[in-house]
């Protein structure tokens, strides 16, 4: 199914803007239409473990630091039924009560990023899934030690970051913004 409105609300305005601006130079509008064609939104959330270890401002500021944007931004403790959909597609597996018992344990900060590639690029911000497989300088090298308490969690693709974005988001929850450094960036 195609993505909500929402999900791509700002490159569909930067394409209208870039379409109807008059007096604009040839160069700013190729470069309005570049960057509206190639953003991504991505969801990313601090595990319990993560948010009890006072590992939020150092999360947060790696993707801020990469140069994405965020969006959105909430800290809640998931319901049962919230955890069962969002590992929904690990419902036959023997963790995945272990999974839904986790992610309700506690406070988790969930979180909504945008740029150019964020989706693999955040996975490799993330490092793999067994933090002793995560290479040096990733989230789960840098900051976990054992699967069942690996920190973080990132969107694996387009489709799935557009069913968690739509799970843990409502639209008036995600803010479009013009960071005022943008053009430093991205070109």
């Amino acid at each position: 199914p195609p993505p909500p409105p929402h999900f791509f609300f700002h490159a569909h305005q930067a394409i209208a803007d870039a379409q109807e601006s008059r007096g604009l130079g040839d160069v700013y509008k190729r470069q309005l239409l570049n960057i509206a064609m190639t953003l991504e939104r991505t969801f990313v959330a601090i595990k319990p473990d993560g948010v009890q270890r006072g590992l939020i401002a150092e999360i947060l500021g790696r993707f801020e630091t990469k140069g994405f944007k965020l969006v959105g931004l909430k800290q809640l403790t998931p319901s049962k039924e919230l955890a069962e959909k969002h590992y929904g597609v690990h419902k036959d597996r023997p963790f995945f009560s272990g999974l839904v018992d986790f992610i309700t344990s506690g406070p988790v900060v969930a979180m909504v990023w945008e740029g150019e590639g964020v989706i693999a690029s955040a996975r490799k911000l993330i490092g793999a899934t067994k933090p002793l497989e995560a290479e040096p300088g990733t989230i789960r090298g840098d900051l976990a030690v054992n699967i069942g308490r690996n920190v973080i969690h990132g969107s694996d693709g387009s489709d799935t970051a557009v069913f968690e974005i739509n799970l843990w988001f409502q639209e008036n929850e995600l803010v479009d913004w013009n960071p005022s450094d943008q053009a430093w960036r991205v070109e």
